[in-house]
């Protein structure tokens, strides 16, 4: 009697493969990084981190000390600041545990957005964009209030109820000299803050003038199949070339006679004609790497050319938008 024939299913149900140990750990040692090369590349990083962050955090140290102490030849008089403690004051034990469990809540707070957005009925297939711009604005008043009002005023509260009991006292009594004044002085009493507010204006509407028409340039530069767009280009970057004080020339007596001069939409002005050229090469360039099989296919189907751009070609383009509104923003900002 002839003995069944295993088939290939058959055979292979009663295999056991071992997991190696490379599988098991879920990696292999042929692309395992040696310790001793991780231990000094976070050593290089952190180094580099300290360098480049310490000056900014020197100078954020020394902008709530006074001069006394922010100029004080001892490192550690400028880090704790005892003439500012006595003189003025500063933050507590107490006082810093509540801006620590304030910022350790607005933070839970803001990591659950996305369950604080489903209760507020927004959800990922049926978002409201009311509601999210309300949770934003709503989250940044709310953090605003707790920083500069309700931290404080909890903490002077603690500071009269604790200060006479010698052991709590401890808690209470400033132990890092700290103060605003310098901050009051140039925002309020010299009225930065009003310059301030102009800058914001001046580079809003900078930046969104150039996206604006950036974006309609470069879209139609980068698909234009005629010499002209070369030409068209190259004039940009000569025009981008230029120093600042020629176009600022060019644009004066124009200024002047319709009573444009010292209005912040003539510093829009120039600055959108400066950074524009920038805008456009920055923008074609992203556009290039989109095919052009996009919006063949959103013309067949019904599609004109401006709702091809903005149903179908926005959406994939919006990073490349992104990138060059930061760059923008920094331009016109530093300008």
């Amino acid at each position: 009697m002839d003995k069944p024939v295993k088939t290939a299913e058959a055979a292979t149900e009663n295999v056991v493969v071992k997991p190696t140990k490379a599988s098991a750990s879920g990696e292999g040692t042929l692309f395992k990084t040696p310790l001793s090369l991780r231990v000094t590349t976070w050593i290089i990083i952190g180094v580099w981190t300290v360098i480049a962050i310490f000056p900014l955090l020197w100078l954020l140290v020394m902008s709530f000390k006074l001069p006394l102490d922010a100029f004080n030849a001892n490192p550690f008089a400028v880090i704790f600041g005892p003439n500012t403690r006595s003189s003025v004051g500063g933050v507590s034990i107490l006082g810093t545990t509540l801006f620590l469990a304030a910022a350790y809540a607005l933070l839970s707070v803001f990591a659950a957005r996305d369950a604080w957005l489903a209760r507020l009925g927004s959800t990922e297939t049926n978002t409201k964009t009311w509601v999210v711009v309300g949770f934003y604005v709503g989250f940044l008043l709310v953090g605003a209030l707790t920083f500069v009002f309700l931290v404080p005023w909890v903490s002077s509260f603690f500071t009269f109820a604790l200060g006479g009991i010698p052991v709590l006292s401890a808690l209470v009594n400033p132990v890092l000299g700290l103060t605003t004044q310098h901050y009051e002085t140039v925002w309020v009493q010299n009225g930065f803050y009003q310059q301030f507010i102009n800058t914001l204006i001046v580079t809003v509407g900078v930046v969104t003038i150039s996206l604006t028409i950036g974006t309609l340039a470069a879209y139609g530069l980068a698909r234009t199949r005629t010499a002209w767009a070369f030409w068209i280009l190259i004039a940009a970057l000569v025009f981008r070339a230029l120093p600042h004080s020629v176009l600022v020339t060019g644009y004066l007596p124009p200024f002047i006679e319709w009573g444009l001069y010292g209005k912040r939409i003539s510093v829009i002005i120039v600055l959108v004609a400066i950074n524009q050229p920038f805008t456009i090469w920055m923008l074609r360039s992203f556009f290039m790497n989109i095919p052009t099989a996009l919006d063949e296919a959103a013309l067949v189907d019904g599609c004109n050319r401006l709702q091809a751009f903005w149903n179908v070609i926005m959406p994939v383009m919006w990073p490349g938008v992104i990138t060059t509104g930061l760059f923008s923003f920094m331009l016109a900002y530093n300008d």
